[in-house]
């Protein structure tokens, strides 16, 4: 590998198209090169901007046509075509209650889509916030804020900076261990940010208390940059891993804390 990675190399690595080989041989030239690092990362939040600038919700055609029928006007009987008084009221009233009903099934359905569009938005947004930061962590070398691998150690640092409180798991996968932890914010809110490495890869696990935007569902997948990301929500809190770590080993430190947040004792 040449001193710094080419431009073609950093735009396969923020599109994620980069092979195992490529991205692990990326990954360790970015672990230390700072300016190679930053251009990473400019080119992760350039595309990031790029596609919400072009964002917007358009109508299918089969909506569309839907609405275009609604809006032509039905013919008028003739004069020729005499009906009583109730019979044109009754007629004309069922006419408009068919409307008034189709025009609501329609409208539920495009507040639906629209809101559905919405939240994979916010979605998107968020995992582009967590991939930054870790790959802000991982550039740094910084040591964590609360360096320990001990759960008794890692969690009571937290008491008083965080609105809120969760557990972490007494038994972790296999080659998975805690290293520390940061305080920091996620979509401007404060979060716990946990440390892990699994085997010889780092994993970040961002911790937030969950807000009334409920962009998160009970489980969602994403991948991004090369990374893997896994999240999943309780009654309170929202919790989002990321790692470059394959999806299924993400998964197990996932399910791990996850388990760990339905304990009803407190580790």
């Amino acid at each position: 590998m040449t001193s710094h990675l080419s431009p073609d190399l950093l735009n396969s690595l923020a599109d994620g198209e980069l092979s195992s080989s490529q991205l692990a041989s990326a990954n360790e030239h970015l672990s230390k090169c700072p300016a190679c690092t930053s251009s990473a990362l400019y080119q992760s939040l350039l595309k990031s901007a790029t596609a919400k600038a072009s964002l917007r919700y358009t109508p299918t055609s089969g909506f569309q046509d839907r609405i275009a029928n609604l809006s032509k006007q039905q013919p008028l009987p003739s004069d020729d075509s005499r009906r009583s008084r109730p019979a044109r009221l009754s007629a004309g009233f069922a006419g408009w209650a068919i409307a008034c009903a189709l025009l609501l099934v329609l409208g539920s359905a495009f507040f639906l889509e629209r809101r559905n569009a919405t939240a994979s938005s916010q979605f998107g947004e968020l995992v582009t916030e967590i991939c930054d930061q870790h790959v802000a962590v991982l550039a740094s070398g910084a040591a964590p804020q609360v360096l320990s691998s001990d759960r008794h150690t890692v969690k009571p640092w937290f008491q008083g900076k965080l609105p809120f409180s969760f557990n972490l798991p007494e038994n972790l996968p296999g080659d998975t261990k805690l290293e520390g932890a940061n305080l920091t914010y996620l979509h401007d809110r404060p979060a716990a940010l946990l440390l892990y490495t699994i085997g010889k890869h780092r994993a970040s696990v961002f911790v937030r208390q969950r807000g009334n935007d409920e962009i998160l569902s009970d489980s969602l997948f994403a991948q991004r940059s090369g990374f893997h990301v896994d999240a999943f929500t309780t009654k309170d809190l929202d919790l989002i891993a990321v790692s470059d770590v394959d999806q299924i080993r993400l998964n197990e430190l996932v399910n791990s804390i996850k388990q760990a947040q339905a304990s009803n004792t407190t580790p």
